[in-house]
C-alpha cells in the first residue's frame, strides 16, 4: 500500500489517476473484519451491539444489528449549506478510503470496494459543508457519503445532481450492504476535514508561488536594491522559509537589469554628495521585507503538510481493531484537533499573505509612494478616467474579510451530544474557513497581478527591455486573459478569469 502524500492526492483528485488496492491490503481489511466478527460474538463492543454516543448504554438485540447501522447513517444525514466542490468531495472519498486500508477498522471489504468505485468512476458524493463539530469525527458529512454508498440521496455525475438510485441503475452499481460496524466505521472519522485540508494546502502552495512572483516583479519595476533578498543578508537569520523565499526571488530576478546593486550606490560619488537622495535608500516594508513575511508562511505550510499527510495515513475511527494482539481498543482517534489547529494557522498565514499583496497593490496605485506611476495606474486622462481606483476596493474589502475569518475555530468548542462530546475540535469548520480565506486570497492576488501588468505596460520601452525573462512571461500570460486598461471598462469578468487561471496554474 502506497502512502498518501499531497502530490499523490493531486494525482487522484485532479489528474484522474485510478486508485488500485493490492491483494495484500485487501486481505488485511478482510482479516480485520473476520476477527472483529468472531471477537464480538460474546462481548459488548461499541457500535456493534450498542447504541451510539450517549445511547451506548443501551444493548441492541441480535436481530436489530444491521438495521442499527442503516439508522445511524440515515439519522445523521442532516447537513446544510453548499455541497462540497467536486475536487474537495473526491478528496474526502480518497481520505476515507485510505483510512480503511490501514486494516484497523474492522469494516467489510465491500466498503473499500464501493469507495474505490466512487473514486475511480467519478461518482461524486453530495457532502454538505455544515454539520460537523469535528470530535466524533465528521459524523454528518461522512453520513452523506455513506448514504450515497448505500444507494440513497443524491450524487453528482458530470457536474449534474442526480438521484443516487438512478445513477446506480444506469451504471449497474449495487448499493453497499452494511455489515457489523460498517455504518459507524464510515461516519466516525476525520476524513472530511482532512480531505478539505489536503486540497487547501495544494492550493496554498500555489498561492505562495504567485506571491513570490508578484513580490519579485514589484521589486523589479520600482528598481529596488538587491540586498533585501540577498543570500548574505538572509542567511544570518536561521529560518528555512525566509532563506527559501530569498533564494526564489534571486532565481526569479537573475537576468533582470532593473534591479539595482547596492554597490552601485556606494560608488556613485554624485549621489553620495546629495543632501536629499533622489531614489529611496530603502524601500517600504511591503517591498523590502518579503522574505521575512512570506518565510513564516512557507514554514507554516510545510509543518501543516506533515500533519495532514500523517492524518491521511492514520486510522481515525473508533474503536480500533488490532488483529495482532487480538483486541479492540476504544478511544478518541476521531478527534480532529490536529487538523483544526493547522487549518487555523493556515487561515492566519494566508490572511497575512493577502495583506502583503494588498499593501503592495496600494504602493503601486499611490503615486506619492512609488514615485514611478501615475495615480491609480491611470493610463487615461486624470480626473476623467479612473484607472484601477475601483478595482482596489475589491482587494481591500476582500482582505478585510480574511482578517475576520482568520479568527480561531480551534478554541471555539461547544459541548453537545448530551455533553458526551464535551470538548470538540470544530476541525471541518476551520478547514472550510481556510478554504474561503484561500479563495479570497486568490481574488486579491488576481487584482494585484493585473495591476502589476498595468504597471509594466506603463514603463518606458528601455525599462521593459530590462525586465527579467520570467516577468515578461508572466505579463504575456496575464495579457491573454486581461487587457491593458486605458478607457474605463468593467473589470469584474477579467478579475474572475485571472483568478481561475492563477488558481489552477503556475506561471
Amino acid at each position: 500500500m502506497n502512502k498518501l502524500t499531497l502530490d499523490v492526492v493531486y494525482q487522484y483528485v485532479f489528474e484522474g489517476k485510478k486508485f488500485e488496492i493490492d491483494e495484500e491490503t485487501h486481505k488485511n481489511v478482510e482479516k480485520s473484519f473476520t476477527f472483529l466478527d468472531s471477537f464480538s460474538k460474546d462481548k459488548i463492543i461499541y457500535g456493534i451491539n450498542t447504541g451510539f454516543g450517549p445511547m451506548a448504554q443501551f444493548r441492541i438485540e441480535p436481530d436489530e444489528l444491521e438495521q442499527l447501522q442503516y439508522n445511524l447513517i440515515r439519522s445523521h444525514s442532516s447537513g446544510t449549506g453548499n455541497p462540497l466542490d467536486t475536487p474537495y468531495a473526491k478528496s474526502v472519498v480518497l481520505a476515507r478510503l485510505n483510512n480503511f486500508l490501514q486494516g484497523n477498522s474492522g469494516i467489510s471489504a465491500g466498503v473499500i470496494d464501493q469507495l474505490q468505485l466512487f473514486l475511480n468512476e467519478d461518482v461524486i458524493p453530495e457532502i454538505y459543508e455544515h454539520g460537523s463539530v469535528g470530535a466524533s469525527g465528521d459524523l454528518v458529512q461522512l453520513s452523506h457519503l455513506a448514504l450515497n454508498l448505500i444507494g440513497e440521496g443524491h450524487v453528482y455525475e458530470s457536474g449534474e445532481r442526480k438521484k443516487t438510485s438512478d445513477v446506480f441503475s444506469k451504471r449497474n452499481i449495487k448499493p453497499l450492504e452494511l455489515n457489523l460496524r460498517d455504518g459507524l466505521g464510515l461516519i466516525n472519522g476525520t476524513s472530511c476535514m482532512t480531505g478539505i485540508a489536503a486540497l487547501n494546502l495544494i492550493y496554498a502552495k500555489r498561492l505562495v508561488t504567485h506571491a513570490i512572483t508578484a513580490s519579485a516583479i514589484i521589486n523589479e519595476i520600482v528598481e529596488s536594491f538587491d540586498d533585501s533578498f540577498s543570500k548574505e543578508l538572509n542567511e544570518v537569520k536561521l529560518h528555512r522559509g525566509q532563506n527559501y523565499i530569498a533564494a526564489k526571488m534571486r532565481e526569479y530576478l537573475s537576468d533582470s537589469r532593473l534591479i539595482r546593486k547596492r554597490d552601485e550606490l556606494f560608488k556613485d560619488d554624485a549621489e553620495i554628495q546629495r543632501v536629499e537622495f533622489k531614489k529611496k535608500i530603502q524601500e517600504y516594508y511591503s517591498i523590502r521585507c518579503v522574505p521575512q513575511i512570506l518565510g513564516p508562511i512557507v514554514d507554516t505550510l510545510d509543518y501543516a503538510k506533515m500533519v495532514v499527510e500523517n492524518e491521511l495515513n492514520s486510522t481515525n475511527d473508533n474503536p480500533i481493531v488490532n488483529v495482532d494482539v487480538e483486541n479492540v481498543f476504544h478511544g478518541g482517534n476521531f478527534h480532529g484537533d490536529y487538523i483544526s489547529l493547522e487549518m487555523d494557522k493556515i487561515k492566519i498565514a494566508l490572511t497575512k499573505l493577502s495583506m502583503l499583496m494588498e499593501r503592495q497593490l496600494n504602493f503601486l496605485l499611490n503615486h506619492n509612494l512609488n514615485n514611478v506611476f501615475p495615480p491609480f495606474l491611470n493610463a487615461g486622462k486624470l480626473g476623467l478616467n479612473f484607472g484601477f481606483q475601483g478595482i482596489q476596493y475589491t482587494a481591500t474589502s476582500t482582505t478585510a474579510e480574511n482578517q475576520t475569518l482568520s479568527n480561531s475555530m480551534y478554541v471555539h468548542s461547544i459541548p453537545n451530544n448530551n455533553d458526551n462530546q464535551d470538548i470538540v475540535s470544530m476541525g471541518t469548520n476551520s478547514a472550510l474557513m481556510a478554504k474561503q480565506v484561500l479563495e479570497n486570497s486568490f481574488q486579491v492576488m488576481s487584482v494585484h497581478l493585473m495591476a502589476i501588468c498595468q504597471g509594466i505596460d506603463l514603463l518606458d520601452e528601455e525599462a521593459k527591455e530590462k525586465l527579467s525573462s520570467k516577468t515578461k512571461k508572466v505579463h504575456k500570460d496575464i495579457r491573454k486573459i486581461a487587457s491593458f486598461v486605458k478607457d474605463d471598462t468593467p473589470q469584474a469578468e477579467a478579475i474572475g478569469k485571472v483568478k481561475e487561471y492563477i488558481k489552477e496554474n503556475n506561471f
